[in-house]
């Protein structure tokens, strides 16, 4: 059995399209690392050159943040599903 990591759409220019993937189960950093060797212009979008996550990136597993989990360390086991997101901020001033 596998995991299920959702793409968000701002990601899919480097996954060639893809929705979903279907990774190894192991830890949110070696599912990212699987992303990053199967689809290589992924590389640097999700992770800092530090390999830590970007602060833009929100990393779900199973709906719970990963953040408040084990961040990267966190356990992601068989049919576990993980979402990676963009965080969303700005937007304009009303016209006056």
């Amino acid at each position: 059995m596998t995991v299920e990591v959702r793409i968000p759409t701002v990601f899919r220019k480097f996954t060639d399209g893809e929705s979903a993937v279907e990774l190894d189960p192991g830890t949110l950093g070696s599912l990212i690392d699987q992303l990053e060797g199967r689809f290589p212009a992924l590389k640097g979008q999700m992770r800092t050159a530090d390999g830590e996550l970007h602060r833009f990136v929100n990393a779900y597993v199973n709906d719970e943040d990963a953040r408040y989990l084990e961040q990267l360390d966190t356990k992601v086991g068989e049919g576990d599903t993980v979402s990676l997101l963009p965080s969303v901020a700005g937007g304009a001033r009303p016209a006056r």
